[in-house]
């Protein structure tokens, strides 16, 4: 077996390219674990989406706070279950937190992952749903106090949406044109900015035309272009909390 610290000197992108690739099977072999040995479909769900998450926090900076949650908005509106959120912990607290159920105030959410155990049109289709029904919410922002100045109102961003799975329906993968016919469909609310599969690579929109990861270090791909592209992001914007608050003082309709 070579040295893997001569390697690293001696060969780098390739050391860091099996490095990253094992961490990748790691990951395939808990999915496949949990799919070929849990057989209540829900329980299995929840074990994936929890490797996926585990996945994600351990590479994402410790601002970014990562759970399974529904979105809230400052009229009381939600959105449906989402499997993996992506959102800020630093300025903005979640609301109503029971054990693992938690409301997550809209305008904390950078990402929101649909988690399935494949990636096919039926899966797209969900996971576009998922993400309308977030990006429907109200987002307040208010200007921000800092170093004794006074910044004006954080514009709002696009939240990023997305999805991730073992595997992808498709034969060719991403690189078919039967997924990119199909992934062009979902525009606006529905739009699908990235998406993993671990035995079949990734895909993302984030320079404004689709990229796709090699399928070997989809993973790592995956994380590094969602990482840059949380960074070009910045911080959330402030909440304004009087929104929230004239919604609990007014009486009920």
């Amino acid at each position: 077996m070579p040295d893997v610290k001569e390697k690293s000197e001696t060969n780098g992108k390739q050391f860091l390219q099996d490095a990253f690739a094992l961490e990748q099977q790691l990951l395939g072999v808990k999915l496949k674990f949990s799919n070929e040995s849990i057989t209540h479909s829900a329980s299995k769900g929840d074990v994936n989406e929890s490797h996926f998450i585990g996945v994600l926090r351990r590479y994402l900076p410790n601002r970014y706070a990562v759970d399974r949650g529904i979105a809230i908005d400052s009229t009381g509106a939600t959105s449906d279950q989402l499997d993996v959120v992506i959102y800020d912990r630093q300025y903005t607290p979640v609301l109503l937190d029971q054990e693992s159920h938690r409301y997550i105030p809209a305008e904390a959410i950078y990402c929101v992952l649909e988690a399935k155990p494949s990636i096919s049109r039926a899966t797209l289709d969900y996971a576009g749903d998922k993400l309308a029904s977030v990006r429907s919410l109200v987002r307040t922002s208010v200007p921000i106090v800092h170093s004794d100045a006074t910044h004006p109102p954080k514009e709002l961003f696009d939240i990023i949406g997305g999805i991730v799975a073992t595997d992808v329906s498709w034969v060719e993968g991403f690189q078919s044109e039967a997924f990119s016919q199909a992934i062009s469909d979902f525009i606006e609310q529905r739009q699908l900015d990235c998406g993993l599969a671990v035995e079949g690579g990734s895909f993302d929109f984030f320079d404004g035309q689709m990229i796709v990861g090699a399928e070997n270090n989809g993973l790592i791909f995956f994380l590094f272009r969602l990482l840059q592209r949380l960074q070009g992001l910045g911080t959330v914007p402030a909440v304004d909390w009087s929104a929230y608050a004239a919604a609990i003082s007014k009486p009920a309709e």
